[in-house]
């Protein structure tokens, strides 16, 4: 009996032992991170006082930066706000979003966007001003679907110009917070809207900028005081942006919950001048980004020379965020994340970037784009013209609609007849033969054309096996000769649409981003 009480004592002295250890308190989890995703309107790399650009001043990207790490080569896949913000949204390619791929799209109802996953995990998600725009989200349970979360538009301010929002962004970003329950995690999309157009011609040099103090004008462009002047209106703008940022970022040094904030700073696609948005050409497509993230950059102040696409946020999201593919509803994600580079110990690191864009603005016939896809690799660009004979930034006689009218876009129309200036016209509203080939770590304005040249031809061939190949294996239906279904996209604005069709048969029709003076009537001929 005395061997069997004291069996039973020592299995009662181990249940107790393991019932003590089941009931410790387990090792708190690290709290997960908010997230304030902040993204300029039209913004071109390397325009940011941490690129070393002097004539826009940006101490609070700078700071971002300097806490945090600088991107020298983010790239986004397609340089239009609608089209950029879907693959920021997905972590898809443009070619890989059927509507999205167009600007001004229905969106469809398959993909989820990562604002909408965190939603659904928990976090406290929001906007201010643009979110993903222009086009149709599609609706959930009758109502208009939030891609970027409900929106905070209430706050009003003056702004120092009659073309600068009235909204006040970082006034709307204390509400968002403030609504918020206890200490839920947050991810708020601060979406400025500018440098986009329109601007109050001269505002740069209202406010203290001067023309010399660019130190140079793209290549395409001529070198002339209207054309500054707008260049520094642009700037202008930025640092306007920058400061709403630099409010966002006290408020939260003052609330102690910067440290834990992941802070990303970039644009949606580069500056709103010919040649540039809408277009995929360096300055089209590379944007500046910079990140911050107390707790979890490992020796901030970095400069990061990684070839960096915007499909890499949704991946470094859900990393950061502790979510699965399986917990988000996602379709597969085609970026990578970037936590390695946070932790300094890349993994893999990215040689190439893919590029491209299908129908932007409208004012071609039948409403179809100009398709393009492209590849930067080892220093070089390859693009590729599918349509060649269309107009890149849409037909003459309907004021070339994908580019934004300016004082800029104004001068190059007047010079398309001009004896000696003509190639301003042709390099930024004229068309393009079917390959192009640019040597950007030597000619970032992509001047040369080099896909001609004999002892080049090497280069282009393997850029362009490597582009088709990833596309193909990406499913691009450009790929597999069904192009067409782009074009075939229903232009989601029914105000605008067929604009070509409708304007020759003397129909007025509203296109508020362009200038009466662009409609250019002399002539489709090139």
């Amino acid at each position: 009996m005395k061997g069997i009480y004291s069996i039973t004592g020592g299995l009662l002295l181990l249940i107790l032992m393991l019932g003590s250890r089941l009931t410790e308190p387990k090792p708190e989890q690290a709290a997960l991170p908010n997230i304030l995703f902040c993204i300029a309107d039209d913004q071109s790399y390397p325009h940011a006082g941490a690129y070393g650009t002097r004539w826009v001043r940006t101490p609070n990207f700078d700071r971002v930066a300097a806490e945090g790490l600088l991107f020298m080569n983010a790239y986004t896949p397609n340089a239009k706000c609608a089209p950029s913000r879907s693959c920021i949204l997905t972590g898809r390619n443009s070619w890989q979003l059927e509507e999205a791929a167009n600007h001004v799209p229905y969106f469809p109802a398959k993909f989820k966007s990562i604002m909408e996953v965190l939603r659904e995990n928990g976090y406290h998600v929001g906007h201010t001003a643009k979110g993903w725009a222009p086009g149709n989200p599609g609706t959930v349970n009758g109502k208009p679907r939030q891609l970027t979360g409900p929106a905070y538009n209430s706050k009003k301010t003056k702004g120092p110009t009659s073309q600068i929002s009235k909204i006040d962004y970082a006034a709307n970003f204390e509400e968002f917070l403030n609504n918020r329950r206890g200490d839920q995690p947050f991810c708020f999309w601060y979406g400025s809207t500018e440098p986009h157009r329109a601007y109050a011609y001269g505002s740069g040099k209202k406010h203290g900028k001067k023309t010399t103090d660019i130190d140079r004008v793209p290549a395409y462009w001529p070198d002339i005081d209207s054309v500054r002047t707008d260049m520094l209106d642009y700037a202008f703008e930025i640092e306007y942006f920058d400061q709403h940022l630099g409010r966002m970022l006290r408020l939260l040094e003052e609330r102690g919950e910067l440290e834990n904030t992941v802070v990303i700073v970039t644009s949606d696609n580069g500056m709103p001048f010919p040649r540039v948005k809408g277009q995929e050409f360096e300055a089209s497509n590379h944007l500046p980004l910079a990140i911050r993230w107390k707790q979890g950059i490992v020796q901030p102040g970095r400069k990061v020379e990684d070839l960096v696409s915007f499909i890499d946020f949704v991946p470094t999201v859900l990393e950061v965020t502790r979510l699965t593919a399986g917990q988000t509803g996602m379709p597969p994600v085609q970026g990578r994340s970037l936590v390695d580079i946070f932790s300094n110990t890349p993994t893999h690191r990215r040689d190439y970037v893919l590029i491209g864009k299908e129908r932007h603005d409208i004012g071609r016939p039948n409403d179809t784009g100009y398709p393009i896809r492209g590849i930067v690799k080892n220093g070089y660009l390859y693009l590729h013209n599918y349509e060649p004979e269309r107009w890149p930034s849409g037909d003459p006689i309907t004021g070339y609609l994908n580019t934004d009218g300016s004082p800029t876009k104004t001068v190059l129309i007047q010079r398309r007849h001009h004896p000696t200036e003509r190639r301003y016209w042709e390099q930024g509203l004229g068309k393009r033969p079917a390959e192009e080939l640019y040597q950007i770590s030597k000619d970032p304005d992509c001047m040369v054309n080099l896909a001609t040249e004999k002892k080049h031809q090497t280069t282009k061939r393997q850029l362009a096996s490597l582009m088709e190949q990833q596309l193909r294996a990406q499913g691009d239906p450009r790929m597999f000769s069904r192009g067409a279904v782009f074009d075939n996209y229903l232009y989601a604005e029914e105000k605008t649409r067929n604009f070509y069709e409708r304007y020759l048969k003397g129909e007025h029709i509203e296109a508020n981003w362009v200038n009466k003076t662009d409609f250019d009537s002399s002539g489709e001929k090139q």
